[in-house]
């Protein structure tokens, strides 16, 4: 049985103060030179039962790239996209059926580099409580909430410890049991930190494992780690 959704001025609030903090860590175009080869993902946030999540993807199996992933919607940017936030919106619309007039757009956050030329964007916003995914078949076998705080504070979890050329590496590992039906999703890599980044934005609280930003000032440390990527990566050219 569902729990009664909250008063609606309760949802706002929730909604706004997230949003307040969000858009302080907003970077816009900032390092939109530095790539022609880019890809966006939307992290799609909504309230429901007093909460905040973030809807996830499991990829088809039949895709090539990442087949049987959990991933956030999202894609390589297109000739017709105006910018990061567009390409976003038009994958999540192909993937699982967010049309872009759904999404209220809070923040691009600090890519990732993934090759010397080629980087990710996180844009954050929010969906409707009551949306309705209608995954693609083709890309898309399932569409999942987690409760933003799990990424604070997870029933099952495991970290790697990596070195690359220098620079060190925790790659997250949450494990997720959906209650609604029992399935355990595996969230790791790249999804896992964007989410974790969320979670320490929004929520403000320590986690309960060690992670590779400055808690103090979250900003300078994500930039600095993606500028000193971004510096390693072109000095190699």
């Amino acid at each position: 049985m569902s729990r009664p959704s909250p008063p609606e001025p309760v949802r706002n609030s929730l909604i706004d103060d997230a949003k307040a903090r969000l858009k302080k860590y907003d970077v816009g175009t900032k390092y939109s030179h530095l790539s022609s080869n880019k890809y966006s993902i939307l992290l799609p946030l909504l309230a429901k039962e007093g909460k905040l999540h973030l809807l996830f993807t499991l990829r088809s199996e039949k895709l090539r790239r990442s087949p049987g992933e959990v991933c956030f919607p999202g894609g390589k940017c297109e000739p017709t996209d105006v910018d990061d936030v567009a390409t976003a919106l038009r994958e999540a619309q192909e993937e699982v059926g967010l049309h872009p007039q759904q999404v209220d757009v809070v923040c691009r956050l600090v890519p990732y580099l993934l090759d010397k030329n080629t980087f990710i964007t996180p844009v954050v916003g929010f969906i409707d409580h009551n949306f309705q995914a209608q995954p693609n078949p083709d890309e898309v076998k399932k569409v999942f909430l987690v409760p933003l705080e799990y990424f604070l504070h997870p029933r099952a979890y495991h970290q790697n410890h990596v070195t690359e050329s220098g620079h060190h590496f925790i790659i997250h590992c949450f494990e997720y049991t959906n209650p609604e039906d029992g399935v355990t999703y595996h969230i790791k890599g790249l999804t896992a930190k964007f989410a974790l980044f969320v979670a320490l934005i929004i929520l403000g609280k320590k986690p309960t494992f060690e992670v590779e930003f400055n808690l103090n000032d979250l900003t300078s440390s994500s930039e600095e780690s993606f500028l000193k990527l971004h510096k390693h990566a072109t000095s190699k050219l």
